[in-house]
């Protein structure tokens, strides 16, 4: 597993070895082991899976009291990933970083806690998984609105043609949102 560094500390790529024959592809998308050793956490508590048509976005998620790091990969399909740095204390502060992450690849993000969290589903349709270092807590869940003017997400979808829940179509203004200290 190669661990690629992002232009926001702590947020990696993790580009898996493939092994690809005539009968199709294996690689790990799990190894405590490796993980550890690339310093990221081996020890997660929760397991989530979505599916999502093309031009959903989903986010920007986060949990305030109880953050959660999160290691998300597609399993069918293709997304923009996004990781928003939330923690005042950082220098990079309310900057984000996107990557397309897509079945065929196999490369999974890792965001750590103090981040928000976001994806465009690229593809007709797109399956999902991450991992969680805390179990989801509703009291502590907060979301900054998908399209916010000072965060500047370069979505590759227009307004007209995102397809929001109402929670993403309302979240906080960037300004005024809880983030971590």
């Amino acid at each position: 597993m190669n661990v690629i560094e992002t232009s926001l500390p702590g947020v990696v790529i993790l580009k898996p070895e493939i092994h690809r024959d005539p009968r199709g592809a294996i690689w790990e998308t799990w190894n405590q082991a490796r993980m550890a050793e690339a310093g990221l956490p081996s020890i997660w508590v929760q397991d989530n899976f979505s599916v999502s048509a093309r031009n959903v976005i989903r986010g920007i998620h986060y949990q305030v009291h109880r953050p959660q790091a999160k290691l998300v990969r597609a399993t069918h399909g293709s997304i923009l990933d996004v990781a928003v740095d939330l923690r005042r204390s950082s220098p990079s502060f309310g900057r984000y970083m996107a990557i397309k992450l897509t079945a065929e690849d196999g490369e999974m993000l890792y965001i750590p806690e103090g981040f928000g969290h976001a994806f465009l589903a690229l593809t007709k349709i797109v399956g999902l998984a991450y991992k969680l270092t805390d179990y989801y807590h509703p009291e502590s869940e907060r979301t900054i609105v998908w399209n916010d003017s000072d965060l500047k997400i370069q979505w590759p979808v227009s307004e007209l043609h995102a397809i929001l829940s109402d929670r993403d179509r309302n979240g906080s203004a960037f300004r005024s949102a809880e983030v971590f200290a």
